[in-house]
């Protein structure tokens, strides 16, 4: 007697399957929206980055081409006192020859020094690092600007070799300065002076000992401050390694406790 066929019972659970196929599908979804969320997120910071380092340094080629290569930016180089090559000793005399120190930072500076960022010369009480501040410090401001870091950087590593006496001298333009942080330039010549002095000091270890502020205004000016261009070299910070001559016409530490 042949047997009668099996009914099968309807599967009333199959909608499940193609839900479980939903959900990982939107899943997926999710991740990828993320992903590119987080991608878009990260190059956006890249090329925020990179313009601002293009137009704060005038490399502007350069930093796109390292961009359109998908490159992430250099992280700025710091260097611990550890890292930092020891002071020398004491010299007798109080102070050394600096032609080798002009030399070496027109060696090391002369980008700088071509494009007028920075000029050194050599004059009767020593030697003389001009440091121009549309590169170095904000209009009307005293916070040293970051990317100026390298150059004084590779400035403090020369200063470190002499133990010559070091004059950190603010000079303005002859245009009168009145802000919620400075009455007049004598009060921004005088702090810039004192910001150059802490970063050499606080970042690179010169001994405070050995540096000096002087803030003049607008009484020493090195072109007329009838034009912007001379106005310009006008707003400077020098920093002056005093040589012998130079060191004479110091005040001194006197002995004993005086009145």
């Amino acid at each position: 007697m042949p047997r009668a066929p099996r009914q099968e019972h309807p599967n009333h659970e199959r909608w499940l399957v193609s839900y479980a196929d939903f959900i990982t599908l939107l899943f997926a979804f999710f991740v990828m929206l993320y992903s590119h969320s987080q991608m878009d997120r990260e190059q956006a910071a890249r090329i925020s980055q990179a313009f601002r380092e293009a137009m704060e340094e005038g490399r502007l080629t350069h930093v796109l081409s390292r961009l359109l290569k998908n490159a992430p930016p250099p992280k700025p180089r710091a260097q611990t006192p550890a890292q930092l090559p020891p002071l020398p000793p004491p010299d007798p005399d109080g102070a050394i020859e600096l032609l080798p120190s002009l030399r070496e930072l027109k060696e090391k500076l002369h980008a700088e020094i071509d494009s007028g960022r920075v000029e050194i010369r050599m004059e009767r009480r020593g030697l003389v690092i001009s440091l121009k501040e549309a590169t170095f410090f904000p209009p009307g401001g005293d916070a040293i600007q970051p990317q100026a870091l390298p150059v004084i950087e590779s400035i403090a590593l020369e200063l470190r070799k002499v133990p010559n006496p070091i004059r950190l001298e603010g000079h303005t333009d002859s245009t009168p300065i009145h802000n919620s942080r400075f009455r007049s330039n004598w009060e921004l010549s005088a702090a810039r002076g004192i910001a150059m002095l802490e970063l050499f000091a606080t970042r690179f270890g010169i001994p405070r000992e050995r540096m000096a502020i002087a803030g003049y205004a607008d009484t020493a000016p090195v072109a007329p401050n009838d034009t912007e261009a001379g106005r310009a070299r006008n707003r400077r910070v020098d920093i002056v390694v005093l040589n012998e001559t130079g060191t004479r016409q110091e005040p001194r530490p006197q002995g004993g406790s005086g009145d």
